[in-house]
């Protein structure tokens, strides 16, 4: 297992990443019958607009809604081995998330993907703080067989993500080494890395 912070890097073996990075994002929401253009869309429009990363984004209200998402562009997109994050913007903390007050941990979110992940980064907004153990992180990649678990240590409720969250797939989108996308998103938003405790573990 390896968790990355600021020059805090323990080795495991890299998967390469293609030249095309895209995104899935999945959103939690109170209701999905309810439609609305959240911040996120925005952000992902302007992604590809700016930067020419496309993506899909979805919405959850459930766990099965979660599963369903998930499986539907696992087994229905033929396009989804171009996706290579898998973005939640979900609450929760730890080593959980949260739909609708109902808290699910990552040994069960693993199980229900076990072995369907391969390659792909699973990164969580700021709604959660992201904070496994050594032993969970290493789980989660071995069931999932995810290529790596990124996310922040901080949540604040007045401080987004998003700037970073955008930065850290433009690196996805121009380099191979999770170890250097680190050092690049260090370097460009040190100030907000910092603060928000971004964090990767593969």
């Amino acid at each position: 297992m390896t968790l990355i912070k600021h020059s805090y890097i323990c080795a495991l073996a890299q998967n390469s990443m293609d030249n095309d990075t895209f995104i899935f994002c999945l959103e939690a929401v109170a209701d999905v019958e309810i439609k609305t253009t959240t911040e996120v869309v925005k952000n992902l429009e302007r992604l590809a607009f700016e930067q020419g990363i496309p993506s899909i984004y979805k919405t959850c209200d459930t766990i099965e809604g979660l599963e369903e998402s998930l499986n539907t562009l696992l087994y229905d997109d033929h396009d989804f081995k171009d996706y290579e994050i898998i973005y939640l913007v979900m609450p929760g903390e730890g080593n959980n998330i949260c739909l609708n007050d109902y808290y699910y941990s990552l040994e069960e979110i693993a199980e229900l993907f076990e072995g369907k992940m391969k390659g792909k980064i699973l990164h969580f907004a700021n709604l959660k703080a992201l904070d496994l153990s050594e032993e969970e992180a290493q789980y989660f990649l071995d069931i999932t067989g995810a290529r790596a678990v990124s996310g922040y240590g901080a949540v604040s409720k007045n401080l987004s993500s998003i700037p970073i969250d955008k930065a850290f797939f433009g690196f996805c989108q121009a380099q191979d080494d999770v170890i250097e996308i680190v050092e690049s998103l260090y370097e460009k938003h040190y100030a907000l890395c910092k603060q928000l405790d971004f964090r990767l573990y593969y």
